[in-house]
């Protein structure tokens, strides 16, 4: 067996809720880590005397469990198995394959001795009656999958960390990647969890007619991270391609694919006037791996590879994300922590003679008045610089940070 991958962020959060009232759900794209993140906290519990009778695991996409097919033969199974006098630690995986599995769930979180940990590759397991039958009694532990962070973390050494920048956006961030060298190797990977995706969580749950015209859509909003996009433009430059869609199918499709954890959408918000706004939103995805599979390295634009880089760092890091509108002008995050508002604009170089681009990069953040700190992210090699209280760092060094 291959040494597990440390995913700290997630672990202490799930450390933090151990034995607290509250069910711990676990969501993110398939095979980001969120089996493996329980084989993690499986092995930090028995190290803290946790008996291996008081940890009950079920993974609902094994075949040893493909029998279950009602709520009640799941709730049936796991009850069987609880050791009356002790805590039991359940852990279920996949859960969403079990129809009203939540009234299982239910049933265990009533039980005095019974702490549950459920994952689910698709958002929608969180509404309608997950929600209004456990409202209130679950906590959501959002995962992705590798940060650069641990990445680097997993490999031999930590040298050259640019080469590894490459390969890490160009082979992607999903853990077993890392066993893998060969490219072939690493684009059959690729392609089946793109097609397990497509066609288990899109296309058969919301009965998806057309699945080529939905692979039109995915390769288009691949082709256009970081750029501000509506249904209505999306339809409309696709029909004018010769793909003709409507808006709706448009946004159906872009839900169902952020209901999945492929994209991530960030909606817009004003700075001077402190409102949401309704029209456009910027779309990125969980990983920039399956956009080189998809696409190839064609017009692979490094500045918004490296935003959509940043963007899932500051989602890992707990903030909440918009685009900023600061007048006519657009900076590229608006990132909501604990701590308040911070901006950040990113741009692949700023290095060039006249110094025009760095010029371009701050006027945005120049212009918002409040006392907010304003990062400037880009991948040049420059001694941590402030321009008048704006701080321009390096990428690999924050990502590492």
């Amino acid at each position: 067996m291959h040494a597990l991958i440390n995913r700290p962020v997630y672990m202490e959060q799930l450390i933090s809720f151990r034995e607290k009232q509250i069910i711990k759900v676990v969501t993110g794209i398939r095979r980001c880590g969120k089996s493996t993140l329980f084989d993690l906290y499986c092995e930090y519990l028995r190290k803290d005397g946790v008996g291996d009778d008081q940890i009950i695991r079920i993974n609902l996409e094994d075949p040893d469990y493909f029998d279950i097919q009602d709520y009640m033969q799941l709730y049936n199974l796991i009850k069987d198995r609880l050791v009356s006098d002790k805590m039991n630690y359940i852990f279920i995986d996949e859960v969403q394959t079990v129809p009203n599995f939540q009234k299982a769930v239910d049933g265990l979180f009533i039980k005095p001795n019974c702490d549950v940990y459920i994952t689910g590759s698709n958002a929608y397991m969180l509404s309608g009656e997950l929600a209004t039958l456990l409202s209130g009694r679950y906590v959501e532990i959002k995962m992705l999958p590798l940060s650069f962070k641990e990445y680097i973390s997993a490999l031999e050494d930590d040298t050259d960390l640019q080469m590894k920048y490459q390969r890490y956006i160009q082979n992607g961030s999903f853990p077993y990647i890392l066993q893998l060298s060969r490219r072939r190797d690493i684009n059959a990977y690729l392609e089946g969890i793109y097609t397990s995706i497509v066609l288990k969580d899109i296309v058969a749950r919301h009965r998806i007619s057309d699945a080529g015209m939905l692979d039109s859509v995915i390769r288009f909003m691949f082709d256009n991270i970081g750029n501000l996009c509506s249904a209505t433009n999306i339809a409309n430059t696709m029909t004018s391609k010769g793909r003709k869609i409507s808006a709706p199918t448009v946004e159906n499709y872009l839900s169902a694919l952020v209901d999945s954890f492929v994209l991530y959408k960030a909606g817009r918000y004003d700075v001077k006037g402190k409102q949401h706004l309704a029209t456009g939103s910027k779309y990125y995805l969980s990983d920039i791996g399956l956009r080189y599979y998809l696409l190839g390295s064609k017009r692979a634009d490094l500045g918004h590879i490296l935003e959509n880089v940043v963007y899932l760092e500051l989602l890992r890091r707990g903030y909440e994300i918009y685009i900023g509108k600061v007048g006519s002008a657009e900076v590229d995050f608006i990132a909501i922590g604990d701590e308040g508002e911070e901006y950040y604009q990113v741009a692949y170089t700023v290095n060039d003679a006249d110094g025009k681009t760095l010029a371009r990069e701050l006027a945005p953040l120049e212009s918002i008045k409040d006392h907010n700190p304003k990062h400037l992210i880009t991948m040049d090699f420059v001694p941590l610089t402030s321009h008048n209280g704006i701080k321009q760092i390096n990428a690999l060094e924050w990502l590492l940070h």
